[in-house]
């Protein structure tokens, strides 16, 4: 594709303005050509501001009369078993917040269609997308290879609850409109109306780590312990490698502490992210190499470029359009993390 990637957004409110429109519009290789808001005034204010030509009332209007690349549909993950089939039948990649959907029957049945429509859509999950993740993802599967500090042993998330807007709703533009009354999702069949409440909770918050800590084994797991305060989820991956995620074991008020360990046997790599919406920040990766045998060890820490997950993330799902990348994360491995989310629920309150 030589020409710019157009691509049309579905909805503008908080996430979709703050975590995606501000950035897509900064790609070169892309241009934001339709907005799809249920909120006239909001919409073209959104539009006036980022330079946006087209407005629509709604998604349906706007895949009417518009040739896309891409739709981009920062929307309630309760709804998207309502409103992505309807996205799909363009036939254009679909990108959508985390989770892919409320429940695994809905998941389900969001792959069914999107087979039909013969697209594909990506999931965002930013922490992949963060330029210390995709440092660290390819310095793991080297070190994998060449084994030269051994077996991957364990893989370790901490993630306390924090700030994690890091001032990033900050020039958010609003308006005092209500929108209609909106169409959700069915609940999961397999849970009583509180287990839902608290598997809704859970995707919500914590299934950026459920994902991550697969994407750092470089491979599926399986779940096999839930402590009973809920705090702690062990995990064993295919090949035998024990994973934790800790969920919360403390919390902060106006900081972001969230951290991987990635422990081989002669060493380990590092991997601290920081809070999803801030600006011009990666994370940080620190590797260490302690091989034996009488030679130095050594710490090494990349210096990373000034680029944030999110418009990292923007750049990856406009390459992948193009068909210069692979998207981050599918459909398909998303609705992995709902089972995952699953197992844990079951294991940690027994139902």
């Amino acid at each position: 594709m030589q020409r710019k990637v157009r691509l049309g957004f579905v909805g503008v409110g908080n996430m979709g303005q703050c975590a995606h429109l501000k950035n897509y519009v900064l790609v070169p290789d892309c241009e934001v050509v339709a907005i799809a808001e249920l909120r006239p005034v909001l919409a073209h204010k959104v539009a006036a501001r980022y330079g946006v030509e087209r407005v629509y009332a709604d998604a349906s209007d706007m895949l009417a009369h518009e040739e896309l690349d891409g739709i981009v549909a920062a929307q309630q993950f309760t709804r998207h078993g309502v409103i992505l089939p309807e996205l799909y039948k363009k036939g254009v990649p679909v990108f959508t917040e985390k989770p892919l959907s409320s429940s695994i029957e809905v998941g389900e049945k969001l792959l069914a269609a999107l087979k039909t429509g013969g697209s594909w859509h990506m999931v965002g999950y930013h922490k992949r997308s963060d330029p210390a993740t995709m440092y660290a993802r390819q310095e793991i599967d080297r070190l994998k290879q060449t084994g030269e500090l051994g077996a991957l042993r364990y893989v370790r998330l901490v993630m306390p609850a924090g700030d994690w807007l890091a001032a990033g709703f900050d020039g958010m533009i609003r308006s005092d409109e209500q929108p209609p009354p909106l169409q959700e999702d069915p609940p999961a069949s397999d849970m009583d109306a509180d287990t839902y409440k608290l598997y809704l909770s859970f995707v919500n918050y914590y299934i950026h780590q459920v994902n991550l800590l697969r994407h750092l084994l470089g491979e599926p797991y399986r779940v096999r312990f839930a402590d009973h305060g809920g705090v702690l989820l062990v995990a064993e991956s295919a090949s035998g490698v024990t994973g934790s995620i800790e969920m919360s074991p403390y919390r902060t008020t106006i900081d972001w502490q969230e951290s991987a360990l990635v422990a081989f046997e002669r060493g380990y790599l590092k991997l601290e992210l920081p809070a999803p919406l801030a600006s011009n920040r990666p994370g940080r990766v620190e590797i260490l190499r302690d091989p034996g045998n009488g030679v130095m060890p050594t710490t090494t820490i990349p210096q990373l470029p000034w680029v944030e997950a999110m418009h990292q993330q923007a750049i990856n799902f406009v390459k992948a359009i193009k068909g210069e990348a692979q998207p981050p994360c599918l459909a398909a491995e998303a609705l992995e993390d709902l089972r995952v989310a699953r197992d844990y629920i079951r294991l940690w309150k027994n139902v």
